[in-house]
């Protein structure tokens, strides 16, 4: 069956349609299987411990003032006993975080999820102890105050493995809880009489282990603090308010050093006035304020799912360039090629990019990509050998396909100069479309082509 010219035209027109809706149900499974994922990680969160935030060690005092006062006149007077309670709280002057995190994955089904195991060894030191000493505000006023205590809170308490405090050079009891009301995750110690009486130059040095999921942030909350961080986890995406002032990064891991004075930020006061711990991003549903924070988080920034929808956008053009090569065939060549054949050659390629996300579920994307690419490849060649007449034509196809499978390759993985090499190679096709046509008279091509659809002309009856 001959189709004309105008017919093929739309025929061909209508198969890129249905490969776009087919490159567009593609993408659905992407975004479907990648939300799989999100609540894999949610999951894990549930099960193990979510993103953790550390905040302390911080000083915290109970006490009370109660005092009498005089209510009424003549024969109505009387005495009335009155009470306040209030919360003293001493931020360290100087507090210092060397801490280490060793990735952990962890597994819902097929899905794998970062997962972290942290130590850290907090040193804190507090200049003058006497803002834990209460005054009376009223006259006659009698204080009570409870044993200080040292806190240090948690995003999520139940990623606590070990936790040591030492204060003055003694162990000390570790108690759950904060009994801090804006901060009641995590855990506790009541500082000695002793130490509380001594006064002065306070030291102490808290050891803990702590296992989360996605992101670790620090709260600094002393006048000057300084955070030492390395991990093995090779991809590291700095959040919160504050940058490191240093940091390191190669395939073995990252160190990262903050160091911030009080003067930058307004976490210490933040503290005192009873803010939220939030996330290292600094925003929490529901809250109304929180404490500055900076971190890491250990969130993968190229997934494979990630690839794999940034390689599906190039679909479409991937298609279109196959078709822009099998025309130029047809017409350097003077092959006829069916739409049919073109519809084949267009669903091998979009099956291309869901064999890619299958694969990616299984194996690392850099394989996934070489299994699926050469796959499709080998067949398209094996088709195009019929397709074009002969082996020679159908084994220069497979190589022009490999070609483009290579360059999306480079595409994918050079993120920010993808914009650059994409138009550079739109660029080469275009002006190796104008070379190899250069001599073509259109003209003279379109006629040639309408009279080889028009149908025979009728011989007249002897």
């Amino acid at each position: 069956m001959k189709f004309p010219l105008l017919g093929k035209t739309l025929a061909v027109g209508g198969v890129l349609v249905a490969l776009t809706l087919a490159l567009q149900s593609v993408s659905a499974i992407v975004s479907e299987r990648e939300g799989r994922l999100r609540e894999a990680e949610s999951s894990v969160a549930d099960s193990l411990a979510s993103q953790q935030v550390l905040v302390g060690p911080v000083l915290l005092r109970r006490c009370d003032e109660s005092w009498t006062t005089e209510q009424g006149e003549g024969k109505d007077r009387k005495l009335v006993t009155e009470r306040r309670d209030f919360t003293l709280a001493a931020t360290p002057a100087t507090l210092d975080v060397s801490a280490k995190a060793v990735l952990e994955t962890r597994h819902r089904g097929i899905f794998q999820v970062n997962g972290y195991n942290m130590h850290a060894l907090m040193k804190a030191r507090w200049a003058d102890l006497a803002v834990l000493e209460p005054s009376a505000q009223h006259a006659g006023g009698k204080l009570h105050c409870e044993p200080s205590t040292m806190f240090v809170a948690v995003g999520d308490a139940r990623g606590i493995r070990v936790a040591t405090i030492t204060a003055g050079g003694a162990a000390l009891p570790v108690l759950p809880g904060t009994e801090h009301l804006s901060h009641p995750r995590g855990f506790h110690a009541v500082l000695p009489a002793a130490l509380q009486a001594a006064g002065g130059v306070l030291q102490a040095e808290v050891a803990l282990d702590l296992v989360g999921t996605g992101d670790l942030s620090f709260a600094p909350v002393a006048d000057t603090t300084h955070v030492a961080l390395t991990s093995d986890w090779p991809h590291p995406s700095f959040a919160g308010r504050f940058l490191p002032n240093t940091h390191e990064i190669g395939p073995q891991g990252f160190r990262a050093d903050w160091q911030l004075s009080a003067l930058a930020t307004t976490a210490p006061q933040e503290l005192l006035d009873r803010s939220n711990v939030c996330a290292s991003n600094g925003r929490a549903e529901g809250k109304l304020h929180c404490i500055e924070t900076f971190g890491v988080a250990f969130m993968d920034p190229v997934s494979s799912y990630v690839l794999s929808d940034r390689a599906t956008k190039y679909g479409l053009l991937f298609i279109a360039l196959t078709f822009v090569g099998v025309g130029l065939v047809e017409v350097l060549k003077r092959l006829r090629v069916h739409p049919v054949q073109y519809l084949l050659v267009g669903s091998a390629i979009a099956v291309f990019f869901l064999l890619l996300v299958s694969l990616t579920e299984h194996i690392a994307f850099a394989w996934a990509y070489l299994a699926a690419s050469a796959a499709c490849t080998l067949l398209l060649a094996f088709y195009a050998s019929f397709v074009l007449h002969g082996a020679r034509a159908g084994a220069v196809f497979g190589a022009a396909m490999a070609a483009l499978y290579g360059a999306l390759y480079l595409l994918l993985q050079l993120e920010q100069s993808a914009l650059v090499l994409g138009s550079l190679l739109l660029f080469a096709v275009i002006g190796a479309v104008m070379v190899a046509t250069r001599r073509v008279d259109w003209y003279a091509l379109m006629d040639r082509l309408r009279r080889e659809a028009a149908p025979p002309a009728a011989t007249p009856a002897q």
